[in-house]
C-alpha cells in the first residue's frame, strides 16, 4: 500500500511533535507528584502538537517553539498553560511624588496671571548654561570640551517674522516658522503652543502621535515615543513659549509619561538649589529643574547615568537655565524685570 505523499521539506506531525519533545525537556518540578507531572507534559506536548494542518513555516514554527520551551516551564511550575509570547515589560508609570510635584506645578502656572499677547509681539528668553561637545584631535581620538550656552532670543509671537539671537555680542537672525499660525512642536511659536489642548490626555496624545512620526518604528531614531514624548515638553517649557493654561496642562501630560521620577536636591546653570522631574533613557537622564517652593521652572540638564564618550556616570554633559523671559514689542527689546538682573556665568 502507498503511503501518503508530502511536499518536499514539509515534515511528519510525528517528527515535529519529536522536535517539540526535544525543544521541551523533561523538567522536574520539585513538590509536584510523578504522576501529576508526566501527566502535564503529555498535556502540553500534546497542545503543541494539535491541528497539524495549520501548522507555520517551519522557521515560524521553530521561533514560536523556542519561546514556548520558555513559558513551558513557568506554566507547569504555576500549575496552569501558557503558550503566548511573553511582552517585554516596559517604564513603570509615573511615581507618585512625580505626580504629586506636577500637580503642584500645574497649579502654580495655572494661577500665573494671563498676560495679553498680540500677534505682532515677542517672546523673550534669556538662558545661561553649557553643553558638552566631542571634537576629532589630531591623532584620531575623541576631546571632550564645554561649550557656552548664555544667550538670549526674540521669538515672533504669531511665526511671521525672523527670530532674532544674541550671544556674545554676536546677532543672528533666523526664518520664523511661517505664516499665522504657523509652528510645530520642534518649532513652536506661543500662537502654537496657546493652541495646544489643555486636556492632558489629549495633550499627551498628540504629544505620542508626533514622537511616533519621528522617532517611531521604521526610522533611525533611538530617542523611542515616550522619550520625545518627555523631550517635548521640556523643550516649550524651555523656550518660553507657553501661556498658563498650557504650561499647566503640559505638566499633567508628564505626569502621565511612564518612567517619570522626582529628585529632591538639584542645581541648576545659574546655581539655584531646585527640585528635578526627570526620566532616564538609554544612559541618559533628563531633568527638568523647579523651584522647590513656588514650583516655577528653572531650567533644564542631562546628566549621564552610564560612562561613555561624554564623560563618566553622573556627569552633567548640559545644563541650562532660564534666567529671564517675558513678552516685549520689538526684537532686540528686554523686559524692565530682566534688563541687568543676571550678568554672571552658570555651573
Amino acid at each position: 500500500m502507498r503511503g501518503i505523499e508530502r511536499p518536499a521539506g514539509e515534515s511528519h506531525p510525528d517528527e515535529e511533535l519529536d522536535e517539540v519533545r526535544r525543544e521541551v525537556p523533561d523538567f522536574p518540578v520539585p513538590g509536584l507528584a510523578e504522576a501529576r507531572r508526566l501527566e502535564r507534559r503529555r498535556h502540553l506536548l500534546a497542545e503543541l502538537g494539535r491541528e497539524p494542518g495549520r501548522r507555520p513555516a517551519p522557521r515560524s514554527r521553530r521561533h514560536a517553539v523556542v519561546l514556548g520551551a520558555a513559558t513551558a516551564v513557568c506554566a507547569v511550575m504555576a500549575g496552569t498553560l501558557v503558550l503566548t509570547r511573553q511582552a517585554v515589560p516596559g517604564p513603570p508609570p509615573a511615581t507618585p511624588a512625580a505626580v504629586a510635584f506636577l500637580e503642584r506645578a500645574a497649579r502654580a502656572a495655572a494661577a500665573e496671571p494671563v498676560e495679553p499677547v498680540r500677534a505682532d509681539q515677542y517672546v523673550y528668553v534669556r538662558v545661561v548654561g553649557h553643553t558638552t561637545v566631542l571634537s576629532e584631535n589630531a591623532d584620531g581620538g575623541m576631546d571632550r570640551t564645554r561649550q557656552r550656552e548664555d544667550g538670549e532670543s526674540w521669538t515672533s509671537v504669531d511665526g511671521t517674522r525672523p527670530t532674532l539671537r544674541r550671544a556674545d555680542g554676536v546677532e543672528e537672525r533666523e526664518p520664523g516658522p511661517g505664516g499665522p499660525g504657523a509652528g510645530s512642536l520642534g518649532s513652536p511659536t506661543y500662537a502654537f503652543a496657546a493652541s495646544l489642548p489643555s486636556d492632558p490626555e489629549v495633550l499627551l496624545a498628540m504629544l505620542r502621535a508626533d514622537a511616533v512620526r519621528q522617532h517611531g518604528p521604521g526610522g533611525d531614531s533611538t530617542t523611542g515615543p515616550a522619550q520625545q514624548a518627555f523631550v517635548a515638553v521640556g523643550d516649550l517649557l524651555r523656550g518660553g513659549f507657553t501661556p498658563p493654561a498650557t504650561t499647566a496642562a503640559l505638566f499633567r501630560a508628564a505626569a502621565r509619561i511612564p518612567g517619570v521620577v522626582v529628585l529632591p536636591s538639584v542645581v541648576d546653570a545659574a546655581g539655584r538649589d531646585g527640585v528635578a522631574v526627570a526620566r532616564v533613557h538609554d544612559g541618559e537622564r533628563s531633568e527638568w529643574i523647579f523651584d522647590a517652593t513656588t514650583a516655577r521652572y528653572l531650567g533644564e540638564r542631562t546628566v549621564l547615568t552610564e560612562a561613555g564618550p561624554w564623560g563618566g556616570r553622573g556627569d552633567v554633559v548640559t545644563s541650562v537655565a532660564v534666567v529671564g523671559h517675558g513678552i516685549v514689542d520689538a526684537a532686540g527689546q528686554v523686559p524692565r524685570t530682566v534688563a541687568g538682573r543676571w550678568a554672571g556665568g552658570s555651573r
